[in-house]
């Protein structure tokens, strides 16, 4: 014998829950309980000062009462509109808010966009040796900056161990630099570039480490920094960033480090 299936009624089964048309259901019915409250606040206080009023009152709260029961369905559908009419309301302002800030972030991503495909401005050739030690920080992390390094700031000063500007690169990797502002006939040496080397990957964390030097570098520094992976930009490699005739230097970094794969991975 089959067992009888109970149908479900499609009557029963009730709208999808929506948080918001809850929530503003909610918010409705409590601004008509305050209200309504409010006024048979005020109508008791008067029925207590005028009898008559009292009884008019209970007879007006009777002949509600009987209406609204007598007239439920109607009062059903009528009070069914208006909260549809309502949550259309709600929902068109809602609507309109979401529409509003999607075309609000478009247009941020459109701007971000295009500042990512505009190419960098090209400066004016600067004199970084004739600028102070703090003056040629900051046209260092303005450079980084102009090239893409939104974050870029100056840390330099005491205790900074050796890193003078920390930026992010558009690709998500940590810069890290050192500047040294010299005259022509003082170079950079390899106890100056093992001292950075000491601290820029184990203390600052750098996938990126530069080392700017106004002077120049000695062999020995050189030979130091290509062994651990650390950019050295003179004079030449410094103007020639500055007036955007060569890319930045983590584009530089990531030529070299294919370069050095290429060396170990050849036969």
């Amino acid at each position: 014998m089959g067992i009888p299936v109970r149908r479900r009624n499609d009557r029963q089964g009730g709208a999808p829950f929506d948080l918001r048309r809850t929530a503003f259901g909610f918010a409705l019915l409590a601004l008509v309980l305050a209200g309504g409250g409010l006024a048979l606040r005020a109508a008791w206080r008067s029925a207590g000062r005028h009898p008559a009023v009292a009884v008019l009152l209970a007879v007006l709260v009777l002949v509600v009462a009987f209406v609204v029961l007598r007239r439920r369905r109607r009062a059903r559908r009528v009070a069914e509109t208006v909260t549809d009419a309502a949550y259309g309301i709600v929902d068109a302002g809602l609507a309109e808010l979401d529409a509003a800030e999607e075309a609000r972030a478009e247009a941020r991503e459109e701007a971000r966009a295009r500042d990512r495909a505009a190419p960098p401005e090209a400066a004016e050739p600067v004199d970084h040796a004739e600028l102070d030690p703090y003056a040629f920080e900051e046209a260092v992390a303005a450079l980084c900056r102009r090239d893409g390094c939104a974050d870029a700031e100056v840390v330099g000063g005491a205790g900074d161990l050796g890193a003078d500007v920390l930026a992010t690169t558009p690709d998500g990797r940590r810069l890290v630099v050192q500047c040294k502002r010299y005259g022509p006939g003082n170079r950079a040496g390899s106890q100056e570039l093992q001292r950075f080397g000491g601290t820029c990957y184990a203390v600052h964390e750098a996938d990126v480490a530069l080392v700017v030097s106004t002077g120049g570098f000695t062999e020995p520094a050189l030979d130091y920094a290509e062994q651990c992976a650390i950019l050295c930009y003179g004079p030449e490699e410094l103007a020639a960033w500055n007036e955007g005739a060569a890319p930045p230097p983590w584009e530089a970094a990531v030529a070299v480090a294919a370069e050095q794969d290429a060396r170990l991975s050849g036969p």
